[in-house]
């Protein structure tokens, strides 16, 4: 089957767009002598985790859901961050895990004879670390900034007693969201000035996700150099990056189909097969809007339109695109990278049709990764 062929809604991801910022990380990761690790909330397709692994075999898990994920379809080098464990989830994250972050140090203090009873017996060590809060906001979506005045994530270097607990061998911070090297500088300058006397005696620093290095942009040869510094700075450090979006950033897309035109006081809404709420929910939360292929940017000229999705909230739409041509039903739209954050936080709302998944390798036909049916939707309440 061709693509042209295949039935609307889909996602398609593409093999030499994930190649591509694969080997990207891949160079960060030697050069900068940092050790680069998948976030699965932002892409948990695993079913292309055969190439990932080529690449990259350590993941970070927010939940029991992910580290499993990880285990059956990735690698076992697991870093666990949770904002609470509980009793019921803590054993088996143990057995799971080979580094697990607390948000607190009650939660540390809560478990850490558990994980020093597991040390002396288990197969493998369990390090620690604590998520610290540098108080260096530079995301202008609140949603999405952490380090907000009265954020529940990370203690403050107020907080900390001036000699820490024992079995503590690491901080990790999560300060960005498709960041630049420079927003990174900022973050790390504020680490030290608040954080800086406890580093020295650390085994590793995990600097969180939001680093968006595959973006055209994006400065590497100085994040290359920020490394380095921060290593011959704090050569005990072991460095970590857990970037989401930048593995999977402009590798795939989501084809829907026009069905209708509706105008109401002079804005017209192009209704599709898909929907912002149940499909590409971070338009409606960054809130984003995604390219579209054909499309132009030029307001004055052309036919202006919003999209609307095919569910029945209200705000299921984005405006803002503008056409050469007037849409009719039957077009077809392709919405640009659409891969990250995107199947992760799909939904079945309304009962909506949820877009097939397919792959495109590098050679032959588009493979079909995962078509839903009825059943997926009855199945979630059974």
């Amino acid at each position: 089957m061709e693509i042209k062929d295949i039935p609307t809604p889909y996602y398609i991801v593409y093999e030499d767009k994930l190649r591509r910022n694969l080997e990207l990380i891949r160079e960060v990761e030697q050069r900068g002598n940092v050790k680069i690790i998948m976030a699965f909330k932002a892409n948990a397709l695993w079913k292309t985790f055969p190439v990932i692994s080529q690449y990259v075999s350590s993941s970070t898990a927010s939940s029991l859901n992910e580290m499993k994920l990880s285990l059956e379809y990735l690698g076992n080098d697991v870093h666990s961050y949770c904002p609470v464990y509980t009793e019921e989830t803590f054993p088996e994250f143990l057995k799971g895990s080979s580094h697990i972050t607390f948000n607190s140090l009650t939660q540390f203090m809560r478990f850490r004879e558990k994980v020093t009873d597991y040390n002396a017996t288990g197969e493998r060590k369990v390090s620690c670390g604590l998520r610290v809060n540098p108080q260096c906001s530079v995301i202008e979506t609140d949603i999405y900034n952490p380090c907000l005045p009265g954020s529940r994530f990370g203690v403050l270097a107020q907080d900390l007693p001036e000699i820490l607990p024992e079995g503590l061998d690491g901080f990790h911070f999560h300060a960005l969201c498709e960041s630049s090297s420079y927003d990174l500088e900022k973050v790390l300058e504020a680490l030290k000035q608040q954080f800086g006397r406890w580093l020295p005696n650390l085994k590793w620093l995990n600097m969180g996700g939001g680093h968006l290095i595959t973006r055209k942009d994006y400065a590497i040869n100085h994040l290359i150099d920020l490394l380095i510094d921060f290593h011959n700075e704090f050569p005990n450090l072991e460095l970590i990056m857990e970037p989401g979006s930048a593995f999977t950033w402009q590798t795939g897309d989501l084809v829907t189909k026009v069905l209708d035109i509706v105008e109401n006081g002079g804005k017209k809404t192009a209704i599709i097969d898909a929907s912002f709420a149940c499909h590409m929910p971070d338009c409606l939360e960054m809130p984003y809007r995604p390219d579209i292929e054909g499309a132009i940017n030029d307001d004055l000229s052309g036919y202006r339109y919003r999209l609307g999705g095919n569910s029945c909230l209200s705000g299921d739409f984005v405006d803002g695109w503008t056409f050469k041509e007037e849409l009719k039903s039957g077009d077809l739209l392709v919405l640009k990278d659409m891969n990250h954050y995107t199947t992760v936080k799909t939904n079945m709302f309304n009962g909506i049709q949820h877009p097939s998944i397919w792959w495109k390798p590098l050679k032959g036909e588009p493979v079909k990764l995962r078509e839903f049916t009825y059943e997926d939707y009855k199945n979630r309440m059974d």
